[in-house]
């Protein structure tokens, strides 16, 4: 019983961010509100979209979100508005633009790097074989001795 409990109070708590009094009457523009919210970070919650968060800043993203759809703008222009004041931090997905390219480039860059490094030194290293490596006449001559016994 504890854990049923737990758990429905564990499912109930992302249906509690968006309040009964932000919701649009029109269900198109609601819809398009909430596909909005789930794209946009709290700013207090860091990892959390404005949609699922209880926190107040996030209830008032939501607030300006559904206000910029009413007076007719269109989901970019939303977003637009909200980078503006917010900055793309404010995105959960930021766009591959300008200064976050390369962010975007910088991991598969290293990656690249990293395994022409290592190929390098691996190449190296097979080639590089000394030649005081190699047994003498004598070594040759001893270990058969050793082996035979």
């Amino acid at each position: 019983m504890r854990r049923l409990v737990l758990i429905l109070c564990l499912l109930a708590g992302p249906l509690a961010a968006v309040q009964p009094n932000e919701m649009l009457d029109d269900p198109a523009l609601e819809a398009r509100a909430r596909d909005i919210s789930k794209g946009l970070r709290c700013l207090v919650c860091q990892n959390e979209n404005i949609d699922d968060s209880n926190a107040s800043l996030a209830h008032d993203l939501r607030v300006l979100v559904r206000d910029r759809l009413t007076a007719g703008d269109s989901d970019a222009e939303t977003v637009d508005f909200i980078v503006d004041r917010y900055g793309e931090y404010v995105l959960l997905e930021p766009r591959a633009t300008g200064s976050t390219l390369a962010l975007w480039l910088a991991g598969p860059a290293m990656l690249l790097l990293g395994a022409g490094v290592a190929l390098a030194y691996v190449r190296r290293r097979g080639r590089a074989a000394p030649e005081d490596a190699r047994l003498s006449e004598d070594e040759t001559a001893r270990l058969r001795d050793i082996l035979k016994e």
